[in-house]
């Protein structure tokens, strides 16, 4: 390091070179989420053809080699010359950050992808990348690694039989077209014989004048560099989830995902919003049949919403949000504007056909006539402000003005035609407003027991010294046997010790008031500090690392997947903050004389013990922590320096939701048929 700072220690990074640098502040991460999120910047390029309305069909392939191929019939990404730098419009989109059609308002007036950078991102972080455009019956190739191109674009026609076998594997069907007759000019036939045969230039020429904007399109194939992420292996049914949502918010558009490493394949093309809905409600119990179905316009401002809602006997609310088909996980304007919108629409109906009386005790607030609300909301609009590449949050602020007076104008009138569904609306928003008068009681009286207003600590919890969160660490244990391990091995100045006793209460079979009354949750409460429901404060977390640490069996999947539960349904902030973990202890103790190794699988547990001999060598199987000593235990899962864990996020929320429902829901059949259809999938087996 030196002293002196000057003009010559500036550094500009140019072309893609700072994608390669810092890959995480254009796609999130280098973990499975960005790497999946490669895709969804391609597959957004082909679904804004879609949303133009020149694009019916995507497909995507994972292929046998580990690369990924997204496949349009929309218009082709421009091959021509470019006059600025005399290059292809093809190579300027995939090298050239913030080149696009996005920025041309008469090209694309509505899109997901408007800064210019997804293809180009997509293209830096892949160790190869193939383009391959079909236009105007020629097939254009360019071929790159790292970013950088391999040579220049190449050009050539496609022939007739390449486009026949095209258009068959595109629209499933052969295309309605024969072949013509005739001599082939300075020929006298098929050996000679004088017999007619098909003159394949003019063939082709007619199948092109026919059929040429049914074969134009995009193919992209790419296999991302491994020296950028984590891994390199795409989950199908990570991808599966997201395309069936885009298939859902695109109506009559048909997407399709095969998986060439098993054979795996799946095509999706949907009515819209309300079978995404009934989708989402599957195995639930509904209110009313039929979702609530609204699409409206503002053609001033270029702004349409679509909703598609439906109310079940539950208690969560499971909103998804959407703008030009990006999913916005954060919300934004839009989502503010939905959410105040049906507040007031059910308030001002209901209070205008005296199904809530004007002098009432309760007033039914947002999150009342939302409990048990199962929705989908879908803005297309004109240049959409996302806050940040991965445009996890729209930023317009004009757009909640719009969806507040749009929704609310069209859910009136539906309120006002339907009475039946509003009555049922109105006594569930009701129940939910007691409900939270009584979760609101038992927050006061947990509170005002709550040994930490008075600056103790839960008789359970063995507190660390450190007082600083972020350097604080909590465990979670199943137990006295392993609470008393592990609070014998810990460093105390930072680390503290939670024993629960049994399982905690399954919230996702329960309302709010009977979880606040369970003693281990309110021991779980009390320890972190957060709060929980409007009292939630992820500030107020006394330990930035929450540490779940169960036995490695059956019993302690569970405990573990109960408290993963009630994390992500009423602590979602700290899982987001990235404050939740799960410790993985060793399965296996190896011994021979004083030397001891531990194993985290039983292939290396075999290892391990070869490498130590064949005589005097035993192994021992941990099935729980209470039989790991004190020593043993902060050697092996609780050292910083040799410990490992795990840490928990939310890559897609649609996913996460289905898996605790399916999971930890009500209905067995659902998590029977789950069961069975992964159960080729355990590799290991505790009975």
């Amino acid at each position: 390091m030196t002293d002196s700072y000057d003009a010559s220690h500036i550094t500009i990074l140019e072309g893609l070179t700072p994608v390669r640098e810092r890959p995480a502040m254009y796609i999130g991460s280098t973990d499975t989420r960005g790497l999946h999120h490669l895709v969804y910047e391609v597959v957004d390029n082909s679904i804004d053809e879609a949303l133009a309305g020149f694009c019916t069909l995507i497909s995507v392939v994972i292929n046998g080699d580990g690369s990924l191929s997204v496949d349009d019939n929309g218009r082709g990404i421009p091959v021509d010359t470019m006059e600025k730098n005399h290059k292809s419009a093809l190579e300027v989109v995939l090298t050239v950050l913030h080149a696009g059609g996005k920025f041309d308002k008469a090209t694309y007036q509505v899109s997901g992808g408007l800064h210019g950078v997804g293809v180009s991102v997509v293209n830096a972080l892949s160790a190869n990348l193939t383009a391959r455009v079909y236009r105007n019956g020629n097939i254009y190739e360019m071929h790159f690694a790292k970013g950088i191109p391999l040579g220049p674009i190449s050009q050539r026609e496609e022939t007739l039989n390449e486009a026949l076998l095209r258009y068959h594997q595109l629209y499933g069907e052969p295309a309605a077209f024969t072949r013509g007759t005739g001599t082939v000019p300075g020929q006298q036939g098929l050996s000679g014989s004088g017999e007619p045969v098909a003159n394949e230039a003019e063939d082709r020429v007619r199948f092109f004048a026919e059929f040429d904007q049914k074969l134009t399109g995009t193919k992209v194939t790419f296999k991302p560099d491994a020296t950028i992420f984590e891994t390199v292996t795409f989950d199908y049914d990570v991808l599966a989830t997201r395309l069936r949502e885009l298939a859902f918010l695109n109506a009559g558009l048909t997407i399709r995902i095969a998986d060439e490493r098993t054979g795996t394949r799946a095509s999706y093309c949907t009515g819209g919003l309300s079978e995404f809905v009934k989708y989402l409600n599957e195995g639930t119990d509904c209110l009313h049949p039929t979702p609530i179905d609204i699409t409206q316009k503002d053609p001033e401002n270029k702004v349409e919403v679509e909703i598609a809602l439906q109310y079940t006997t539950g208690y969560d609310e499971k909103t998804y949000s959407y703008v030009n088909s990006v999913n916005t996980r954060e919300g934004g304007t839009h989502l503010e504007g939905f959410r105040s919108a049906i507040t007031r629409a059910i308030n001002t109906v209901a209070k205008r056909n005296n199904l809530i009386k004007e002098n009432a005790t309760i007033t039914l607030r947002g999150e009342d006539v939302r409990e048990g609300l199962t929705s989908v909301i879908s803005v297309k609009m004109a240049n959409p402000q996302f806050e940040g590449q991965t445009k996890m949050r729209l930023g317009n602020s004009n757009i909640r003005g719009i969806v507040d007076s749009l929704v609310y104008a069209a859910l009136s009138q539906y309120f006002d035609e339907n009475p039946k569904v509003l009555a049922i609306i109105i006594e569930k928003s009701l129940s939910a407003a007691k409900a939270r008068e009584a979760a609101r009681n038992a927050r006061e009286l947990a509170r005002r027991k709550s040994t930490l207003e008075s600056s103790g600590l839960p008789g359970k919890l063995a507190d660390c010294s450190e007082r600083d969160p972020a350097k604080s660490e909590i465990y979670i244990v199943e137990g006295d046997s392993a609470g008393g391990s592990a609070k014998q091995g810990r460093d105390r100045k930072f680390q503290a010790i939670l024993p629960l006793r049994g399982k905690i209460l399954n919230v996702e079979k329960a309302g709010e008031h009977q979880i606040l009354k369970n003693a281990e949750i309110q021991t779980l409460l009390s320890a972190i500090g957060t709060g929980v429901g409007d009292k939630f404060d992820v500030e107020r977390a006394r330990y930035h690392h929450i540490v779940i640490m169960t036995d490695a069996d059956v019993d302690g999947a569970h405990i573990r997947t109960l408290l993963l539960t009630f994390f992500y349904r009423y602590m979602l902030k700290i899982i987001e903050a990235g404050y939740v973990y799960i410790a993985q202890p060793p399965l296996f103790r190896i011994a021979r004389g004083k030397e001891e190794k531990y194993a985290f699988t039983e292939e290396d547990m075999k290892k391990l013990s070869a490498e130590m001999g064949d005589k005097g060598v035993s192994v021992q199987r941990y099935k729980g922590l209470g039989e790991m000593n004190a020593q043993q235990l902060w050697d092996t899962t609780m050292s910083p320096e040799h410990r490992i864990f795990r840490q928990v996020s939310i890559e897609d929320a649609l996913e996460a939701n289905e898996i605790f429902k399916t999971l930890m829901g009500r209905d067995v059949d659902i998590r029977k048929e789950f069961i069975m259809r992964h159960a080729k999938e355990v590799t290991n087996l505790d009975i």
